[in-house]
């Protein structure tokens, strides 16, 4: 299931409270359906904090500690650095959010004319090492791929 945010229209009705909302992401992966959800925003620096925001708001949904809340902020962070510094100010940086019960993936990506794969032999990506329990770049053309995976939070 992808979700997107949209502005709701006038023939909308009004939304209602059901009190399950929060509980809503842990539940369906819990049962094993992945949520997954995608921001795109302009290829800028200034946007980091809406990233950074989104993926620890997701995570604390999964019960993931503090800790671990802290170290996906750091790393979507140090991520999202590896790809930007490859694209133009016209460019889009993407991120999809793939929650499942005992994890979260985050891909941050972009598209550039000379991409090419972070190298691992940089502070940048050691740091990225020690924050996550996985981390991979993957190059598809010019399409650059940062690929981040955490596992805990509890199963509601």
């Amino acid at each position: 299931m992808t979700e997107r945010i949209t502005a709701p229209s006038e023939a909308d009705p009004p939304a209602t409270d059901t009190g399950t909302a929060s509980a809503a992401p842990a539940a369906r992966a819990a049962a094993g359906a992945a949520d997954r959800i995608e921001i795109r925003v302009p290829a800028a620096g200034a946007y980091l904090a809406l990233l950074r925001t989104a993926v620890a708001g997701l995570a604390a949904r999964l019960d993931f500690t503090l800790d671990d809340i802290d170290d996906l902020r750091i790393a979507v962070d140090e991520a999202s650095a590896l790809v930007l510094t490859q694209l133009s100010a016209d460019d889009q940086l993407e991120c999809a959010v793939t929650l499942s019960s005992d994890a979260i993936a985050v891909v941050v990506s972009g598209t550039a004319e000379d991409a090419r794969t972070p190298r691992r032999d940089t502070f940048a990506w050691t740091v990225l090492t020690a924050l996550v329990d996985e981390v991979d770049a993957q190059l598809d053309g010019g399409r650059i791929s940062v690929i981040l995976r955490k596992f805990g939070g509890a199963p509601a």
